[in-house]
């Protein structure tokens, strides 16, 4: 029993020389030409296709956008977005789809005039050969003359009926049927200050795109100029309670942050009158903030608004 500890110390010293003699397993070498990286080839870039502009009178659906935002920046009514994209929801626009944001141009906007009968060739008449007689002229090639001059007479008279008369032309280059005023009436139009108030923000292309109002709760706020509704509600974020009247087929003025609205969309609307009451909506403070957009850009409104 006592010489256990040997034979196990004597096992464990074999099993080390086995192991010392036993041929050791290498990985086998594989010769390289000089020069060669054992570097893993990096796989090629992914390229990504950049955006697109979009066509004119087109816009793709951005994450995060709503028709009325759409409608809103393009200075168009979300009905017109609607009939133009034959949209069942209104709600249901998806990232990638491409809406048109301004009407189809028609298919020629010159004026349509009926086409003109083209005058009947004149081809000139071979003369005969005959012995004049005694009592009458020689041949004479002028009988064709007459019947062209009369077919020119004709095509005149033709193209003088189908001319358009200058009502008739300008309700085919006018404007849309229903508008306020044409944007060529854009520098008459009348305006005036939407609300009474200490201005705590003027405007800013890159940051503020209006002007900022301070007042109290349920002070009046009044339409800057004539014209018509195109939305009242609080569907676009950020703007609160949203009043947006249409003054031309290029300008349009929005009232955000109001506590109340007191015209619907479609109602027409004078210089003056009450649309709104104002409040905090959406807004950290009591305020009316009140833009002005051509074209669906904002522009300085201190350019339209008489001076105080």
């Amino acid at each position: 029993m006592k010489q256990t500890p040997r034979l196990v110390l004597l096992t464990l010293t074999l099993g080390l020389v086995a192991g010392c003699t036993t041929t050791s397993r290498q990985a086998p070498i594989i010769e390289r030409p000089v020069g060669s990286s054992t570097a893993k080839p990096r796989p090629a870039p992914v390229r990504t296709e950049e955006a697109r502009p979009d066509a004119k009178g087109t816009y793709t659906v951005r994450r995060g956008d709503t028709l009325l935002r759409i409608a809103f920046d393009h200075g168009q009514s979300y009905r017109d977005l609607v009939t133009w994209n034959n949209l069942s929801d209104p709600d249901d626009i998806k990232v990638g789809q491409v809406l048109r944001v301004a009407p189809e141009r028609q298919a020629s906007t010159a004026v349509v005039t009926q086409p003109v009968p083209m005058p009947p060739e004149s081809r000139p008449a071979v003369p005969r050969k005959t012995t004049p007689r005694a009592d009458k002229k020689a041949y004479e090639d002028t009988a064709e003359a007459p019947r062209s001059d009369k077919a020119g007479e004709r095509a005149e008279t033709v193209a003088a009926a189908a001319a358009p008369s200058p009502a008739a032309a300008a309700a085919v280059t006018g404007s849309r049927v229903g508008s306020t005023v044409t944007a060529t009436d854009d520098e008459k139009l009348s305006w005036m200050w939407p609300s009474d108030g200490r201005i705590i923000a003027t405007f800013d292309e890159g940051k503020s795109k209006g002007i900022d109002i301070a007042g109290r709760a349920g002070q009046q706020v009044m339409a800057a100029g004539a014209g018509k509704v195109m939305y009242a509600g609080s569907g676009i974020r950020g703007y609160g309670n949203l009043v947006i009247v249409k003054h031309s087929n290029s300008l349009l003025s929005a009232y955000a942050h109001n506590r109340a609205i007191v015209v619907k969309e479609g109602d027409n609307v004078a210089k003056g009158q009450v649309i709104a009451e104002m409040g905090d909506s959406d807004a950290e403070t009591v305020k009316l903030h009140f833009e002005i957009r051509q074209q669906g850009k904002p522009v300085d409104p201190s350019r339209f608004l008489p001076s105080r």
